[in-house]
């Protein structure tokens, strides 16, 4: 049972957190969907403040969920699953370079990596699934099997569906501990839960934990909904934390955070929730404000295009950030920034050349977006299903603003040395998320080109506006 210890350490949509210690060092990564750069690498030293320190996989090979870090005897490696099948990527230093992609050939999500006391190297997988490893690593040595059959909550709990998923092996005092994600990652709020079971060798047999479930939210009367997925840490101290996800109650828009908690062990060698050990007070994300004037040589990773690297349409130029325009049916991807707060406000300067109308916009998926843009002729605001008038100003330059300020959307803009001015539409966004669209992305702000012509972004601006409200 949670105690109200858990701690934000990571706002925004980053699910299904994978993290290990490499001495006093922590590392950390989580799905990336279709996001390119993905498996984003986080880095920290104190479990509570991170930074982004590099990306994994450079290239697209499809849905990138659940993934596994491991370190394994001087190696660093990280399994996952995508486009059907299962996946690894290897480097000597979590900084890079890190390989290219190896298909394991095999299907199933959410690969656990583990060794045995017969020193081979096992994947656990969703549903129970286990596979042995070859001893580098890099391929499959036989069929999966089933060897696992999970804890199961009562029948009355409100969850969304038993989804056998995420298993993280931890090796502890002479016990295999599995811990998994049952109770569906989504739908209604006491959905999703982490539980617990041990065994001597990875491959069973199984006895659950006392203390199931180990992290789930009882209530939508909680801060933080569907908390699950969960992998175990430990500090060179020898505490013992638990890295797992949620969402911000009524922030499914938000998508899927990640939360550390303290964990302790029983004296018959379970762990659970530590009541009242938290560190200092952490209540929100790292990262308050952002700014970029597209004046560096290359994108941080705090910027990712969908099915593609970015660097594949947006340039520099001349210390700017250029694109060229697409047609809106024609396949592309806006260049995304993940927000972190419920309440916060994005700025960008825009010039367009041609025909092109320059976006600022909030984006969940091709049939879900909205926002404001600047063509030749002016102003306009945008949605999915519709276009609405245009705010007439010849130049081809201004400033746009989106404000978020929990779910209600306003936008504004502002004319070479004039005030800014608020556009005439107020959107209510709060239906934008997953439980409504499917594919667990979250609400992300979004810049784009559409229509025959140039667009030239700088001087890029994000803010909290969550503090002192």
């Amino acid at each position: 049972m949670t105690t109200g210890t858990e701690m934000l350490i990571i706002g925004g949509n980053f699910a299904d957190p994978s993290v290990i210690r490499v001495g006093e060092d922590y590392y950390m990564t989580h799905s990336s969907y279709k996001l390119t750069p993905g498996l984003i690498i986080w880095h920290s030293r104190d479990l509570l403040h991170w930074n982004r320190f590099s990306a994994a996989l450079m290239t697209y090979v499809g849905d990138v969920w659940a993934p596994d870090f491991v370190h394994h005897e001087g190696k660093f490696y990280i399994y996952f699953p995508a486009g059907r099948s299962n996946w690894v990527v290897t480097a000597q230093n979590p900084a890079g370079p890190w390989s290219e992609p190896i298909d394991l050939g095999i299907k199933g999500i959410d690969p656990g990596h583990t060794v045995g006391p017969d020193g081979k190297r096992y994947l656990h997988m969703s549903g129970g699934g286990f596979v042995e490893l070859t001893d580098d690593g890099l391929a499959v040595a036989g069929e999966v099997s089933q060897v696992y059959e999970g804890w199961k909550y009562p029948q009355e709990w409100v969850v969304e569906a038993y989804s056998l998923e995420g298993p993280k092996v931890t090796y502890h005092e002479g016990y295999y501990y599995l811990t998994v994600a049952v109770g569906g990652t989504a739908g209604p709020p006491t959905s999703h839960m982490a539980v617990s079971s041990r065994s001597r060798t990875p491959w069973g047999p199984w006895e659950h934990s006392p203390y199931n479930p180990i992290i789930h939210t009882r209530s939508s009367a909680e801060p933080w909904w569907s908390k699950g997925h969960a992998s175990l840490i430990d500090t060179p101290a020898g505490e013992w934390w638990i890295v797992y996800h949620a969402y911000a109650g009524g922030y499914h828009t938000l998508g899927r955070q990640t939360l550390l908690e303290r964990v302790e062990w029983t004296a018959d060698g379970w762990f659970r929730i530590s009541d009242g050990l938290a560190m200092n007070s952490v209540d929100t994300p790292l990262l308050t404000s952002f700014h970029d004037d597209f004046e560096s040589t290359a994108l941080g990773f705090e910027w990712q295009c969908e099915g593609m690297n970015p660097a594949e349409r947006f340039r520099y130029d001349s210390g700017q950030l250029s694109v060229e325009g697409t047609a809106e049916n024609e396949l592309h991807s806006p260049l995304f920034f993940m927000p972190m707060h419920e309440r916060y406000e994005v700025e960008v300067e825009v010039r367009v050349k041609g025909n092109a109308e320059g976006r600022l916009l909030l984006y969940y998926n091709e049939s879900a977006y909205l926002g404001i843009g600047l063509h030749a002729k002016g102003v306009s605001h945008f949605r999915s299903f519709k276009g609405y008038g245009t705010m007439n100003h010849d130049g081809g330059h201004a400033y746009l603003r989106i404000v978020n300020d929990a779910h209600i959307v306003s936008f504004y803009y502002r004319f070479d040395g004039g005030p800014w001015m608020k556009y005439d539409k107020v959107v209510d966004a709060s239906g934008l998320h997953h439980n409504t669209f499917g594919g667990f992305q979250s609400l992300r702000i979004g810049l784009d080109a559409v229509n025959e012509g140039t667009v030239n972004f700088r001087n890029f601006s994000y803010s909290d506006i969550n503090r002192g409200k």
